[in-house]
């Protein structure tokens, strides 16, 4: 027995060593790809495909010659102000809605942040960069939604594009409104989930998609925003809920431009659509427009951001909230609740800015006269020659072109704040239809 396993052990390492040399002639005879003589090299940055579009628009702009509006350095202003190469504007490019940048409480507040803690906490808030400020501030966003808990970020941007992330996964669907900001779309496209878009503010639309599609996805996630930073529009919320409950789907709502402008005291969307705040999965939104800060938060159930907290990458490996910036976000927050007459004259201002420039015959597409309100111009070079004219008679408007928006549908867009005026408003409608005209 012995002996005949050895001859057979034998006679299968002679056929393997054939093969081998089979293999090894065969691949000595092949053909072999000659060695390229000159190694690639990265393009040179100016040879970036969005580079040479920058560059595409300052053509277009120096040959109809208009102006670069972007980027521009001003000096400290107060808004409704804004002061740029010595010249005082009347500014419409400002997210201050309710007029709390520079107020002397939010100031304050800052000023006794860094005096007790310095300019930063020198480390990511898991570690050892937590302190008792932003406990504060995540109270008091929690307690404003009625939810269980918050978190806040460093950037309102990284708070999307982290929280999306966190959450879905491959097998999982998300669901946006195809005007939705880009820290979606890139959250969306990090989490590997399956990514549909809906058309804007079409839930018929949306409701296609989840009879489609549900079944075949563990998690559903509905994303929309409260106000539509673009357009000035919302969503219908009670019916976002009611589609949400239907296919068992979490609803996440975007309020970086909706809380402080939305509802009779400025809670939100959901106070505009008198819906409980609890109907909502998360509650995102930003310190940077009405709070008068920077930075983003979540607000949801203790689960929601007990995961965020660990698993959230824009948390877990970011320094912590600055403490001016977290002190002054809670001083805002508490002043635009003691002081609903701020987002009383906001609205007011939104509903005369839209019927005013409706009557002026002015194109404002699906603006419902809130803060933010787009006056259409068609395209980047009407957009740059009306913004020029503008900016030579006193009035800072800043245009939106593509790809920010469609090609042909470029806009200036107009910030309403608390602090404009009914005659300034007026007055910079009058020209702005002038100006339109004239293009």
């Amino acid at each position: 027995m012995l002996t005949l396993m050895g001859l057979a052990g034998a006679a299968m390492a002679q056929d393997a060593a054939v093969l081998c040399r089979s293999w090894r002639d065969r691949l000595s005879l092949a053909p072999r790809r000659r060695a390229s003589t000159a190694p690639r090299r990265s393009q040179s940055f100016d040879e970036l495909t969005a580079y040479t579009g920058i560059q595409k628009h300052r053509a277009i702009a120096a040959r109809f010659q208009f102006s670069d509006p972007f980027y521009q350095c001003h000096a400290p202003s107060r808004t409704p102000y804004i002061v740029v190469e010595g010249r005082t504007l009347l500014n419409f490019s400002a997210y201050d809605y309710l007029g709390l940048n520079g107020h002397p409480a939010v100031s304050a507040a800052a000023q006794a942040a860094i005096a007790q803690y310095g300019t930063s906490v020198s480390a990511s808030r898991i570690v050892a960069g937590e302190i008792d400020l932003h406990r504060e501030l995540e109270a008091a966003l929690s307690a404003h939604y009625r939810t269980e808990a918050a978190l806040t970020f460093v950037s309102g941007h990284a708070t999307n594009v982290s929280t999306i992330a966190a959450l879905t996964e491959p097998g999982d669907l998300i669901l946006h409104d195809e005007l939705s900001h880009n820290s979606i779309l890139v959250g969306a496209k990090l989490s590997g989930a399956r990514v549909l878009a809906f058309r804007h503010n079409d839930l018929t639309s949306l409701q296609r998609l989840l009879e489609r599609e549900r079944a075949h996805h563990k998690n559903v996630l509905i994303v929309v925003e409260g106000l539509y930073s673009m357009d000035g529009d919302m969503p219908d919320l009670r019916a976002l809920i009611d589609l949400k409950r239907r296919y068992g789907a979490w609803l996440m709502v975007d309020e970086a431009h909706a809380f402080g402008v939305l509802g009779h005291t400025g809670h939100g969307i959901a106070e505009a659509a008198g819906v409980d705040p609890g109907e909502v999965d998360i509650w995102m939104g930003t310190l940077s427009k009405a709070l008068a800060a920077c930075g983003g938060y979540i607000c949801g159930a203790e689960a929601l951001i007990e995961v965020l907290r660990f698993r959230a990458s824009g948390q877990v490996y970011s320094v912590g909230m600055s403490p001016p910036l977290a002190a002054a976000a809670l001083a805002a927050l508490k002043i635009a609740r003691a002081e609903p007459e701020r987002v009383a004259r906001l609205q007011a201002n939104g509903r005369l800015f839209l019927s005013e420039a409706r009557r002026l015959g002015l194109d404002t597409a699906t603006c419902q006269g809130y803060a933010i309100c787009p006056v259409m111009v068609g395209d980047i070079v009407s957009a740059g020659r009306v913004t020029d004219r503008m900016l030579a008679r006193g009035i800072y408007v800043l245009p939106i072109i593509y790809p920010a928006v469609p090609l042909k549908a470029a806009r200036l867009r107009f910030f309403l704040t608390s602090e404009h005026t009914p005659e300034q408003i007026c007055e910079a409608l009058r020209i702005t239809a002038e100006e339109v005209k004239a293009s």
